[in-house]
């Protein structure tokens, strides 16, 4: 029951991430269902395809599919006043599906009986792999790229469900919410991991050519 909970609701919550960066860049009704059908199983393809799973059993989803196209309608037929606030809500969408996807990475990586480094990367491309590839196929820098704090609490997660130290339903749900709180923190107060800036020289030339000039 879990594994399932946690699978529509990153589903549900991916889904409208796609679709709210689509419309963002003015995509059209096909391109809005194409990213948001990316976002919401990208991630969970590319898990499956380094931890030994068939690609084939992301057809095998067929409700998740249902589920997912249903929310990316709603949110593509949403009244432009109810959608002020675009911005923040694709955050937090996005934290809730980070966060629910990368739980059930990790779950699925210890149910195959895998390492504690296979479940930290299963959590980590399960959590944002969907992200990445959304980001990408929209023309933006990825957010596992920035130096604002993302892909760590996947990599917390995994490392917590690895070694087990969660273990029933209501200490995963706990996770859950308490990653959400930390993804919605991170980026409310802008928290950033540790990070050295390097010019290239092509830049420090044009630097000192535009304070000459």
């Amino acid at each position: 029951m879990t594994w399932e909970v946690l699978s529509i609701i990153g589903t549900i919550a991916f889904a409208i991430s796609g679709t709210i960066v689509a419309m963002e860049e003015e995509y059209d009704i096909l391109g809005v269902y194409i990213l948001g059908i990316v976002t919401a199983f990208g991630g969970g393809a590319v898990r499956n395809l380094l931890i030994g799973v068939p690609v084939t059993a992301l057809w095998e989803q067929g409700l998740l599919f249902q589920i997912a196209l249903f929310a990316m309608t709603i949110v593509f037929l949403f009244p432009n006043k109810l959608l002020k606030h675009w911005h923040k809500w694709g955050n937090f969408t996005d934290a809730i599906g980070l966060s629910a996807f990368a739980i059930q990475g990790a779950l699925y990586a210890v149910e195959m009986n895998h390492p504690t480094s296979a479940v930290v990367v299963a959590a980590v491309l399960t959590g944002s792999g969907g992200g990445m590839i959304r980001d990408l196929l929209a023309g933006r820098k990825p957010l596992v790229l920035r130096a604002e704090i993302y892909a760590f609490w996947a990599i917390l997660v995994g490392l917590v469900i690895g070694f087990e130290l969660v273990k029933n339903p209501y200490e995963l749900y706990l996770l859950f919410v308490g990653i959400v709180i930390l993804r919605v923190l991170s980026y409310t107060f802008n928290w950033r991991l540790p990070n050295r800036r390097l010019q290239s020289p092509i830049k420090q030339q044009s630097l000192k050519k535009s304070l000459n000039s």
